[in-house]
């Protein structure tokens, strides 16, 4: 996350380093790349047969990546999202071997700071919104094909607006009369459906939130990379998430909560902890970023990091 426009500052870098950090040689996977802050610090600390391999879908963040491949060969990119976790380590043969694995959930400061990109409601630009811009719809060409009720159901869901049905019809009549292209048309159409604004906050945020995450299955690909992690990670790997909002956060709390509680049986009965299979144990509570780091960069103010550590149990 970054104050300055295209640069990059990496939140809670030191925690969620440190959280991963096991073995010197070990296998370690960066799950969003960005501009490698956390790799970078990650390598500096890991020794000369270690090996890391980061994920990325933005082919900015692919381009920081190759840079870095041809300075360390320690290092991999790859051109996908961390949702292909599983199929890219079988086919190293890195299955159930990574010893750390971390995930800087959300859009990175160059993604919102350059307006091309069309994630910001605060400059004018092309109304984009994936982070891969090589593949899939754009927000534009996925509003084309999107009825009320689902549009309703986005903003409610992913943006938790409470207004949503109001804003997804002023969104589609407006889409109905002339197709809707750049972020700032979208914004103010949103912004006059809006009927209560909240302090300090533009009446879009909530909206634009929404349809970046279903644009790009942000909460689909988590669930898939937390519910992979199982079978990435070896015995004592460790699991660090960083999230920026409540859903994302949501998601990682119940899965590590979910799998160290193990599985279910009927109340009362007689069973070990060992025969409820445990996947994972918590370690400690959620880090947030200290006063100063907020301070040097707010937009670090709402990261939330959630670690866990892969047991030796594995469920069949």
């Amino acid at each position: 996350m970054t104050m300055n426009a295209l640069v990059h500052l990496t939140v809670l870098l030191n925690e969620t380093v440190a959280a991963v950090l096991g073995k010197p040689d070990g296998v370690y996977v960066d799950a969003t790349f960005g501009r490698g802050g956390h790799t970078r610090h990650l390598l500096a600390q890991l020794g000369p047969n270690a090996r890391v391999i980061g994920f990325d879908k933005d082919p900015q963040a692919i381009a920081s990546g190759e840079a870095l491949m041809r300075e360390d060969s320690r290092f991999e990119i790859i051109h996908d999202s961390f949702a292909s976790l599983l199929p890219a380590l079988e086919a190293r043969g890195l299955l159930g071997q990574v010893d750390g694995l971390l995930a800087d959930l959300g859009v990175s400061s160059p993604q919102i700071d350059d307006a091309e990109r069309g994630f910001s409601f605060m400059n004018d630009g092309p109304l984009d919104m994936r982070m891969d811009t090589t593949r899939g719809l754009s927000a534009a060409q996925w509003l084309v094909q999107i009825s009320e009720a689902e549009l309703t159901d986005v903003f409610k869901t992913y943006g938790e607006e409470r207004h949503a049905r109001r804003i997804a019809r002023a969104v589609l009549a407006e889409q109905a009369v002339t197709p809707i292209t750049r972020t700032k048309v979208l914004a103010d159409v949103i912004a006059k459906a809006h009927p209560s604004w909240e302090r300090h906050k533009h009446p879009a945020t909530r909206c634009f939130q929404a349809i970046r995450i279903a644009v790009n299955r942000e909460l689909g690909d988590l669930e898939d990379l937390l519910a992979q992690s199982l079978h990435a990670l070896n015995a004592g790997g460790r699991l660090a998430v960083i999230s920026f909002h409540s859903l994302e956060d949501r998601l990682v709390k119940q899965f590590i909560v979910r799998e160290a509680k193990g599985d279910d049986f009927p109340p009362g009965l007689p069973v070990t902890i060992a025969q409820m299979n445990p996947q994972l144990k918590k370690i400690g509570k959620a880090v947030e970023p200290s006063a100063e780091e907020v301070n040097a960069n707010p937009r670090a103010r709402s990261a939330h990091l959630r670690v866990a550590e892969r047991l030796a149990s594995v469920r069949k």
